[in-house]
């Protein structure tokens, strides 16, 4: 893993026009943030040694660095997913990469179904907490010290400065801003209706089939992290009765987060100017 990382990161560096402060994982439909980049360097994953490929729709696969404002930020525009067959390494593989470039902050974003009936489709929800039930955990296997400590704490994995900076922003902008738990499912298939009402019990807010990951790892190497889901679909009111059957469409997920993307880039944007 080491030898891999840092042979990524020799292809990356001369490629860069300076050291990336912030990292951003860009989830279905969010793609939107990278177009206002000033003299941006669109490298697509397929060139870049050791990466993943993504074969999600709405993933646009290509790693993007530029000037946002005044500060110089690396994208990822399309993740990687453990149900698309990656191993938790490689889906989370690119954090280690912003790492090493020189990030300290990361900042992530994804598509989520709703399972708080507070939440609407259309949402952005600050993710102050997790839940992990991927079957496989990205730390799993022998523990290199170079990249962190074997038992990384996660009492404050979302950067507790961060989650207070990003509520202030949002109110000051009269951005309308969620907060909850999001929960971490492996995928492909969307969630079951006793599923969606599990998920609640147990405390969540959101569930989606990402983030949990690359938090963990982030965690791991000691970045700031701060993420948001946007509320693309909504479990909540799924019932056993076919005649109030809503069913999941990943079209309707994108579109979806594409509506939302547009006040998503303007709260994430704002929120950088001020760390």
């Amino acid at each position: 893993m080491l030898r891999k990382i840092q042979q990524t990161t020799e292809f990356l560096k001369p490629k860069l026009h300076s050291v990336p402060e912030f990292g951003i994982v860009l989830g279905s439909g969010l793609g939107m943030l990278s177009d206002v980049l000033r003299d941006p360097v669109v490298i697509p994953y397929h060139t870049i040694p050791n990466f993943p490929l993504s074969t999600v729709a709405g993933h646009a696969g290509n790693l993007i660095a530029g000037w946002l404002d005044n500060r110089y930020v690396l994208f990822m525009q399309g993740r990687f997913h453990f149900y698309e067959g990656y191993s938790m390494k490689e889906v989370t593989f690119p954090i280690r990469i912003m790492k090493e470039l020189g990030v300290s902050t990361l900042v992530l974003s994804n598509a989520a179904g709703g399972v708080n009936p507070d939440f609407h489709v259309g949402d952005i929800m600050l993710i102050r907490d997790h839940i992990n039930l991927f079957p496989e955990h990205p730390l799993h296997g022998p523990n290199d010290s170079h990249f962190g400590t074997r038992f990384p704490d996660m009492t404050t994995a979302y950067t507790p400065h961060l989650l207070r900076l990003s509520k202030e922003i949002a109110f000051r902008n009269n951005i309308p801003l969620q907060e909850g738990v999001y929960v971490g499912t492996q995928g492909p298939s969307f969630e079951t209706p006793a599923e969606y009402r599990f998920f609640h019990v147990i405390g969540g807010d959101a569930v989606g089939m990402s983030t949990v990951p690359e938090a963990i790892v982030a965690s791991h190497a000691g970045l700031q992290l701060l993420a948001f889901s946007v509320i693309t679909n909504i479990g909540y009111h799924h019932t056993d009765t076919d005649s109030h059957i809503v069913r999941n469409d990943h079209d309707e997920v994108q579109d979806a987060a594409a509506h939302a993307a547009p006040k998503l880039s303007t709260l994430i944007r704002l929120i950088l100017q001020e760390i």
